[in-house]
């Protein structure tokens, strides 16, 4: 029997040496002569782990790793090909504590499958949704996902089947699904995971919306610097159109719905559903006055459903398992589960999926092992380069969009990065503002001038030029661009600046500088 050996392409294994061990376990398996395969699947989300290979033995996954090149020929000595005992053997993948604790529902295939596999999709559950979805109305589709409590997973936390019921509801001679895959914030690689390990859900869940909401055509808008995610989207929609998932008949059902691939050019704004349409369209990426709103006047002027990737790619798991199996999972109202990317200064980085309601604590502590260089926690920025920065007096708080919310936070894009007491608070601050002055469309003036002002003001703090004058008139600069922007970059700036300001006061007030002895 075909023995098949797992070896990641997923980009953040390429980055750290996957390519080679490939290479290396391929001429291994020619130079013995055994009967094996190398299958190139996606990523578990266990980073520390990379490259992580895995050897199928009598129906379990034996995982090895972190690999190296140089590291192949002692393992096919050692009997790797058999499962054999090694100082890089972790034993069954399943069952590391990292991987068992977790609710994988929207990432159950990532790691698992061949991402190019319609046939192996499909025996891990694919498809299932979206046969159950050609057989109802498009009524009963977004009343399912409505029922589910499935909300927008890239950071508005706005309800998915409101925004698919006001696109169904609306009159248009064409509709249109886009997919917003502009993964922008630092700290954040869940969409690119899908795309990379198990872009067909992606493609159900897109389906599925096009049947949902009357659509026949949807786009994956993605960012350049994704260039496998690229690829593996691009040849994935090629496999589906070829397979009649995609194309004039939806599975046979009569239905059309088709999937385009296009790639922005870099601008962070173009994650902003508006300029991402502009930017689709041909034109600047600059934001949209709203109203009207997408759902009413979108891509090209007609009613488009704009989703990001990990909100589409959990309708298939609620199509087939049904609403209430989804709702069950999480607290309030934040429903089902929730891909946690951790990142930054901690010993664990990687993407954990979890139903809501776990403490910011044990997320930090537990699951991420607190940080790699073993000092103590210092802050966590939750919700990428735009999310509030939390002191350890607020890890008790449940990962929810209530919860954070209410500390003056937010859970975005789900990103999550550790910082150790060496961390300076003001200098993170500084970069908010920088961050914002260099992102932005230049549309508003609170965004494009408040985010110049707010360097220059957190620059005098750090000289000790008038420092308290300085401080009241960076929080005012905070409260002008909130109120005043016309989208989330100026808007949601204020969020690490305030946060920093209110949580670590001592690393505002520099001290005095004192002149040198004559």
């Amino acid at each position: 029997m075909t023995v098949r050996i797992y070896v990641p392409r997923d980009a953040a294994a390429l980055a750290l040496g996957a390519e080679k061990v490939a290479k290396a376990i391929a001429q291994e398996i020619a130079a013995r002569g055994f009967d094996a395969e190398i299958v190139r699947n996606g990523s578990r989300g266990m980073f520390w782990l990379e490259p992580l290979v895995e050897i199928e033995v009598a129906g379990k996954r034996i995982g090895y790793g972190p690999l190296k090149s140089k590291d192949v020929a002692d393992l096919f000595d050692a009997g790797m090909i058999d499962g054999g005992e090694h100082r890089l053997c972790l034993g069954e993948v399943e069952d590391l504590p990292f991987l068992k604790e977790q609710t994988r529902l929207t990432f159950a295939r990532c790691g698992v499958t061949d991402p190019l596999s319609l046939a192996d999709y499909e025996a891990h559950g694919g498809l299932a949704g979206l046969r159950r979805a050609v057989s109802m109305t498009s009524a009963e589709i977004v009343k399912e996902v409505t029922d589910s409590g499935l909300r927008g997973r890239g950071g508005a936390g706005f309800p998915t089947g409101i925004k698919w019921k006001t696109v169904l509801d609306a009159a248009g001679e064409r509709k249109y699904i886009v997919c917003n895959a502009d993964e922008g914030d630092s700290g954040t690689f869940a969409d690119r995971m899908i795309m990379e390990g198990d872009p067909f859900v992606l493609i159900e869940g897109m389906a599925i919306s096009g049947l949902a909401t009357g659509a026949t055509k949807g786009f994956v808008y993605t960012r350049s610097e994704y260039p496998h995610a690229i690829a593996v989207m691009t040849e994935a929609v090629g496999l589906a159109r070829q397979a009649g998932i995609l194309g004039p008949s939806v599975l046979g059902s009569g239905r059309a719905f088709d999937i385009e691939v296009r790639t922005g050019a870099g601008a962070y704004v173009c994650g902003e559903e508006t300029a991402l349409l502009n930017s689709l369209e041909g034109k600047r990426g600059i934001v949209r006055a709203k109203p009207p709103l997408p759902a009413h006047k979108g891509l090209f002027n007609c009613p488009t459903v704009i989703n990001n990737v990990i909100s589409l790619a959990s309708v298939p798991v609620i199509m087939e398992k049904g609403a209430a199996f989804y709702r069950d999972f999480g607290m309030g109202r934040s429903r089902g589960t929730i891909p946690l990317q951790i990142a930054g200064n901690v010993r664990y980085g990687g993407l954990f999926e979890t139903a809501f309601g776990l403490s910011l604590g044990d997320i930090v502590d537990k699951i991420g092992g607190g940080t790699v260089t073993g000092r103590p926690v210092k802050a966590v920025q939750v919700g990428g380069p735009l999310g509030a920065y939390f002191p350890r007096a607020l890890f008790d708080t449940p990962f929810d969009y209530e919860s954070f919310a209410a500390k003056d936070g937010l859970i975005g894009h789900a990103g999550i990065v550790v910082f150790d007491d060496t961390a300076d608070m003001l200098k993170q601050a500084r970069f908010a503002m920088e961050f914002c002055a260099v992102e932005s469309c230049g549309k508003c003036t609170p965004c494009r001038i408040g985010s110049t002002r707010g360097v220059e003001t957190a620059d005098k703090i750090a000289r000790g030029i008038e420092p308290e004058k300085n401080r009241v008139l960076l929080a005012d600069l905070c409260n002008t661009m909130k109120f005043g922007s016309l989208c989330a970059l100026g808007g949601f700036t204020p969020y690490p600046v305030m946060s920093a300001m209110t949580h670590f006061p001592e690393d505002f007030s520099p001290a005095p500088l004192v002149e040198a002895a004559e």
